[in-house]
C-alpha cells in the first residue's frame, strides 16, 4: 500500500517514525528557513513529528505525506514564532542567526536538483543575506514566501494551510517580496561551489591568509567599499570598510597571535574556520568562523560565528601544534 494513502491510523510508531524520517532534513532546512535558528529548527521538527503521531488519523491522503508533514511543520514555525523574540533590531540585524553545514544540506533529495531553476532558487534562499533578509518579514508573510516561491506550492494549497483565501495568499505574497526586495543584496553571489570558482577560491585563499598574518591593510584591500560585517549573537552591524577596519583595529585583531585556519562551507558559502594557539591546551582551538560573501571579486559581507558552532559544522575541536590533523 501506498504511504501517502494507507490508513495513517493502523502504523504503529516505529513504522511511522520511519516514513517521518525520510523528510527530516529537508523539514529541518523548511523550519530553518523560517526562523533563522538551527537549533529552534531542530526542536520544531520534534514538534512537528510529535504532533504529526499525535495526529495521525486525521490524514486521509488528500494530499501526499510529505505535503502533509509541511502543513504541521509550518504551524510549529507559526506558534513558535508567535512567542519568541521580537522582530530583528533596526539597521537589519538578526541576533539569533545561525549556520547551516553544507554537508548537511548535501542530504537533501537528489530530485531537487532536476533543473537549474531549482539549483539556483535552493542555493540562494539558504544563503545567509536571504536568512536576514526573510526574518524581516511577519510571520505569515513569511510563510507564504517560502511556501510559494521556494516550495513552489500552489496558492490554493497555502491558503488551505493558513485558513486564507487565496486572494489573501496573493496579496501576502506580493508584500513580502517587496519587503524582500528591501533587504537583500541586489547582485548574486560569486560562487557556486563547482569548478568555475577558481578566482573566488583564490580570493578566499588571499583573505585567508591575510587574516592569519593578521595584517589588516591585507584584508581590507579584499573589500568593497559597502561591505557589511556582523557577530551574530553579538550585537553590531558595521557597515563600510573603514568602520569595519575601525573595528577591528579597536578588538585588538593586529595582537591575535598565532593562528590556524580550516577551510569549510556554510550556507552555501565559502566559510574559513580560524583557530588560536592556546598555551595550557598545546593546541589550536576554536576561535571564529568567518562566512564569506563575495560580489564582483570583493567581500561584501562577512559574517562571523562564534566557537560553539564548531561541532555542529563537522569541524576539528582543536587543531595540534604540528600542523597535522
Amino acid at each position: 500500500m501506498s504511504t501517502d494513502t494507507r490508513d495513517m491510523g493502523e502504523v504503529d510508531e516505529p513504522a511511522f517514525a520511519g516514513l517521518a524520517q525520510r523528510h527530516r532534513r529537508e523539514l529541518h532546512v523548511h523550519c530553518y528557513r523560517m526562523l533563522g535558528s538551527f537549533e529552534d529548527a531542530e526542536d520544531t521538527v520534534q514538534e512537528t513529528f510529535l504532533r504529526a503521531w499525535r495526529r495521525r488519523e486525521t490524514f486521509e491522503g488528500r494530499s501526499t505525506f510529505r505535503a502533509w508533514l509541511y502543513r504541521i511543520a509550518t504551524n510549529a514555525c507559526l506558534d513558535l514564532l508567535a512567542r519568541r523574540r521580537p522582530e530583528p533590531a533596526t539597521g537589519g540585524e538578526v541576533l539569533w542567526l545561525q549556520p547551516y553545514p553544507d554537508r548537511l544540506l548535501d542530504e537533501l533529495p537528489a530530485a531537487d536538483a532536476d533543473e537549474p531553476e531549482t539549483v539556483a532558487v535552493a542555493r540562494e534562499t539558504i544563503e545567509l543575506a536571504y536568512l536576514v533578509a526573510v526574518q524581516h518579514l511577519a510571520p505569515r508573510p513569511r510563510a507564504v514566501l517560502i511556501l510559494r516561491d521556494v516550495l513552489g506550492w500552489p496558492a490554493k494549497d497555502v491558503a488551505e494551510l493558513l485558513g486564507d483565501s487565496v486572494n489573501s495568499v496573493n496579496s501576502a505574497l506580493q508584500r513580502a517580496r517587496a519587503g524582500m526586495r528591501e533587504h537583500l543584496p541586489t547582485e548574486r553571489q560569486d560562487w557556486t561551489g563547482g569548478e568555475e570558482d577558481a578566482a573566488t577560491r583564490e580570493l578566499v585563499r588571499r583573505y585567508t591568509d591575510a587574516s592569519l598574518a593578521t595584517d589588516i591593510d591585507r584584508v581590507a584591500a579584499l573589500l568593497r567599499d559597502d561591505v557589511r560585517c556582523s557577530m551574530p549573537p553579538t550585537p553590531g552591524l558595521h557597515i563600510g570598510r573603514d568602520t569595519v577596519v575601525d573595528d577591528w583595529v579597536a578588538s585588538g585583531f593586529a595582537g591575535m597571535g598565532r593562528m590556524r585556519a580550516v577551510a569549510t562551507a556554510v550556507n552555501r558559502q565559502p566559510a574559513v574556520a580560524f583557530y588560536l594557539w592556546q598555551e595550557e591546551a598545546d593546541a589550536y582551538l576554536p576561535l571564529t568562523i568567518d562566512v564569506l560573501r563575495f560580489t564582483g571579486g570583493e567581500i561584501t559581507e562577512i559574517v562571523t560565528f562564534h566557537d560553539d558552532q564548531f561541532p555542529r559544522l563537522g569541524l576539528p575541536e582543536r587543531l595540534p601544534a604540528d600542523g597535522t590533523e
